[in-house]
C-alpha cells in the first residue's frame, strides 16, 4: 500500500468511525431529550417541536423557578386564626346521673350539668351552654398600614382574630367589615411599613395563565402551589344569594387556603382563594378565586364606611334555553328571560314586563343570570342604567334608575366585644322600599333591619329577633349604622329603648348597659 493509499484508507476509517459516533449520538440524543442541542436551525425547531408541556416551554424561556415571584410576594400572605363562641341548643336529656355515671366529672364538658332548683333528674330543658371554638384561613396584606384582605367565611362571628406573619410577628387584628354576598372581609392590625401585595388587573387574566396559590393549608404553615387558570366568570351553582365571578383554577387550594392569595406572573394579585369543589374535602383541581376587581370594589366600600353599596333592579331572571327561545320566536339563546318584576322596584318603573327578554346592560352584552346580576351590583344606587331588551320579538332600550339592594354586610356591631360600649351583637342594614314592602311597612319608612343576632350578645338577651326593624333608640329615628352606634353609645350607663317593628307591629324593647 502506498502513501496515498495509505492516507486514503486513514480517510476511510476516519469517515467510518465518524459515522458509528453520529449513529451513536443520535440514539444517546433520543434519551437525554434536550440536552444535546445542536447550534443549527434545524436541530433548533426539532427541539421546540418536543417543547409542548407548558414546564418546558418555560424553561426554554429561561425560567427554571417561581422562587423570584415567591420572595416578593410571600410576605404579604399572613395566616388568620379566629376565636368565636359556639352556643349548644337546649336538649331534653332523659337521666343526667346516668351520663354522669359514664362520664363523671367530664359529663360538664357535654353539658349535662346538675338538674335545675325544683326539678326531677331528667326533666325540663337545660339552659342553652357555649363553648370557644378556633378556626385557622389566610389573608392578604393590601395596604403599608395593615389593612388585609381575606374572606367573610374565615372571620365570620370571630371575638378574637389573630394575624400571624412568616417572620414570627404576630398581631390582633380588628373587623374593618365584612360582607356575606361576596364572601369577602377586611380586618385591620396595627402596624406600619408592611409589605403590601400588589393589585392585579383580574379582567386581564386568560385561561391558559400561569398563577401561584399561597395560603396555610391544613395549617402546616404558609405554602405555594401552582397551576393555571382554568376558567373565567364561574359561579358555584349554589344558589345562596352570593354574588360570584369566580377564577377557577387547578393549583391545588385545601382548607386554610381561603382567603390567601391567587397570584400572577407578574408578583400580582389576581384573586382571593375563596372556595374548592371536592367530593373529598381535599383537592382535586377545582378551586375558585374571587377576582381582584370585584374584590378591590368590596373592599373599598368596607374600608369607607363598612358596608358594601349594590345596585338593583328588582327583577327575577333565568336563564334562556333553546326551547324557550323557539317558544317566544327567537333565533338566539342570548340574554335572560324576565319571570317576575317586583312591584314599585326600578325595572317595574322603567318599563320591563314579564316575558322581556334582557341582551344587554350599560352596553354589554348579557350571557347569563350571574352576569347581569353582578353588571347591576357594580353599579352605583340610584344611577340611571340601560336595559336593552326583546319584547313581542321587537328591540327596545329602556332607562332604568337603580335601586340600593339590601345589605348583608356585618360590621364590629356583631362583635359582642365588651369593651365596646355600643355593641349590642346585632348585624344590621338599612331599611330599603323592598324590604318595608316586605315587612308591611310604607315604603317612606324608615330604620335598620336586623339580619343576625349573636345569641351571646345584649340584643339576644333583651329580645331582638333576626328581622326587627330598629326604628328608634331612646326616641331617637335611626336610619344607619352610625347612628346606631352614636346613639347606644351616649346611653351606655342605662338600659337602651329600642323601638322596633316585629311583622308589621311596633313594640318597645330595652337593652341593658354591657
Amino acid at each position: 500500500m502506498n502513501t496515498l493509499d495509505s492516507h486514503q484508507f486513514g480517510r476511510r476509517v476516519t469517515k467510518a468511525w465518524l459515522a458509528v459516533l453520529a449513529a451513536v449520538l443520535l440514539v444517546a440524543g433520543a434519551s437525554w431529550g434536550t440536552l444535546a442541542v445542536g447550534t443549527a436551525a434545524s436541530d433548533v425547531e426539532a427541539v421546540e417541536a418536543q417543547q409542548t408541556a407548558p414546564a418546558a416551554r418555560a424553561l426554554a424561556l429561561g425560567r427554571e423557578s417561581y422562587a423570584d415571584i415567591v420572595k416578593v410576594v410571600a410576605p404579604a400572605v399572613v395566616t388568620i386564626r379566629v376565636e368565636g363562641r359556639a352556643r349548644v341548643a337546649p336538649t331534653m336529656m332523659p337521666d343526667d346521673d346516668l351520663f354522669r355515671r359514664f362520664f363523671g366529672d367530664q359529663a360538664e364538658r357535654f353539658g349535662f350539668g346538675a338538674p335545675d332548683q325544683g326539678q326531677r333528674p331528667g326533666q325540663g330543658q337545660r339552659p342553652p351552654r357555649s363553648f370557644r371554638q378556633g378556626g385557622l384561613g389566610s389573608g392578604v396584606v393590601v395596604t403599608r398600614d395593615g389593612y388585609i384582605l381575606t374572606n367573610h367565611h374565615v372571620v365570620a362571628g370571630a371575638q378574637d382574630i389573630r394575624v400571624d406573619f412568616t417572620d414570627g410577628r404576630t398581631f390582633n387584628a380588628k373587623m374593618i367589615g365584612s360582607d356575606e354576598p361576596s364572601d369577602l372581609a377586611v380586618i385591620k392590625i396595627d402596624a406600619t411599613n408592611l409589605q403590601p401585595l400588589a393589585l392585579g388587573n383580574s379582567d386581564e387574566v386568560q385561561v391558559g395563565d400561569v398563577v401561584l396559590a399561597i395560603g396555610n393549608p391544613l395549617g402546616v404553615g404558609q405554602t405555594v402551589t401552582m397551576g393555571i387558570i382554568s376558567a373565567k366568570g364561574r359561579s358555584t351553582g349554589t344558589g345562596d344569594g352570593g354574588y360570584e365571578d369566580f377564577l377557577q383554577t387547578d393549583a391545588p387550594i385545601n382548607q386554610g387556603n381561603s382567603g390567601g392569595a391567587l397570584v400572577s406572573m407578574k408578583g400580582e394579585l389576581v384573586g382571593i382563594n375563596s372556595q374548592i369543589l371536592s367530593t373529598s374535602s381535599g383537592n382535586i383541581g377545582i378551586g375558585f378565586a374571587i377576582p381582584t376587581n370585584m374584590a378591590s370594589n368590596v373592599m373599598d366600600d368596607l374600608r369607607a364606611g363598612g358596608r358594601v353599596h349594590r345596585a338593583q333592579l328588582g327583577v327575577t331572571v333565568q336563564p334562556m334555553t333553546s326551547d324557550l327561545a323557539a317558544s317566544l320566536g327567537l333565533k338566539q339563546t342570548t340574554g335572560v328571560l324576565v319571570s317576575s318584576v317586583g312591584s314599585g322596584s326600578a325595572a317595574d318603573h322603567a318599563g320591563v314586563k314579564r316575558g322581556d327578554v334582557i341582551t344587554s346592560f350599560n352596553g354589554q352584552d348579557v350571557r347569563d343570570t350571574n352576569t347581569l346580576r353582578n353588571r347591576v351590583a357594580s353599579a352605583t344606587p340610584g344611577s340611571n342604567g340601560t336595559l336593552v331588551v326583546i319584547r313581542d320579538g321587537s328591540e327596545r332600550t329602556l332607562t332604568v334608575k337603580l335601586d340600593e339592594a339590601a345589605s348583608k354586610t356585618a360590621r364590629n356591631d356583631a362583635d359582642p366585644d365588651a369593651n365596646d360600649k355600643a355593641a349590642l351583637g346585632v348585624s344590621v342594614a338599612p331599611l330599603t322600599p323592598e324590604l318595608a314592602a316586605r315587612a308591611g311597612l310604607p315604603r317612606d319608612a324608615h330604620g335598620l333591619v336586623v339580619q343576625e343576632v349573636n345569641p351571646d350578645g345584649r340584643a339576644a338577651g333583651a329580645g331582638v329577633q333576626a328581622g326587627d326593624v330598629i326604628q328608634e333608640v331612646n326616641r331617637q329615628p335611626v336610619k344607619s349604622v352610625d347612628e346606631l352606634r352614636a346613639a347606644v353609645r351616649r346611653t351606655s350607663d342605662r338600659p337602651v329603648l329600642l323601638l322596633v317593628n316585629r311583622e308589621g307591629r311596633d313594640l318597645f324593647l330595652t337593652v341593658r348597659p354591657s
